[in-house]
């Protein structure tokens, strides 16, 4: 079970070590290394209350160690901020990845999201399980994995933290266009964003409208924020 079963773990420790090494984190993050389906179902009979206050995004690691596609699979509730920051991670990184119903979970999403639960989590995978021919047999080995696929992954989870990280709204601190030439941003970018930072868009949705990869976004609005021209959020 390389795919199925190790691949997430792999992941899963190489993204805690980095997040570890991050400095000034908005979040705090906790790491559940657990067998399938009694295990979380018994981590959140112990736990539930905790988790239900403070969790802001969740995300099942499985199946992330092969190279042929990208998979993504939905909390219940579909518009979770783990879907959201998710989605648009996998957009801009890799526009033909499949997207699933919550109706094909198959994997501890069922206990997370299920009613009374209700945790806000979400699957990023590689060959989503159940969808790949090696799939619960002999063949789903160390062959079928690769560092590409596992690399891949993990970054495509680096990113979505990222994106955690610097999710905020905007507001422009200007009634109208300012000046931008003066200040070194005469960019149709720049004014883009400016045009949307009216206090009710997160960073996540202004990818969205502008149609713009996420981390590209987040060095946009820093150096608007650096010129004073927005300031972080709403009315």
């Amino acid at each position: 079970m390389g795919n199925n079963e190790l691949s997430g773990p792999c992941v899963a420790i190489y993204l805690a070590d980095h997040i570890k090494k991050m400095k000034n984190r908005k979040y705090s993050y906790r790491f559940i290394f657990i067998p399938e389906t009694i295990g979380s179902i018994t981590y959140l009979s112990q736990n539930f209350e905790i988790l239900k206050k403070n969790v802001a995004a969740g995300f099942n690691l499985t199946c992330l160690g092969d190279d042929r596609t990208y998979s993504f699979l939905p909390s219940r509730k579909r518009n979770t901020l783990a879907d959201r920051s998710a989605l648009a991670v996998l957009k801009s990184v890799f526009p033909d990845f499949k997207s699933y119903s919550f109706l094909q979970r198959g994997s501890d999403e069922r206990q997370y999201c299920s009613p009374g639960i209700d945790l806000p989590v979400c699957s990023v995978m590689r060959s989503k399980y159940g969808e790949y021919p090696e799939y619960h047999t002999s063949a789903d080995n160390l062959d079928l994995i690769s560092a590409k696929g596992l690399k891949g992954s993990l970054e495509v989870y680096k990113k979505i933290v990222r994106v955690l990280e610097n999710n905020e709204t905007y507001i422009s601190t200007c009634l109208c266009e300012p000046q931008l030439g003066k200040r070194g941003l005469f960019q149709r970018e720049f004014l883009n964003f400016l045009a949307y930072a009216d206090g009710t868009l997160d960073l996540i949705a202004l990818s969205d409208v502008l149609n713009k990869d996420p981390e590209y976004l987040i060095a946009t609005a820093q150096k608007l924020l650096e010129k004073n021209l927005i300031k972080k959020g709403g009315f």
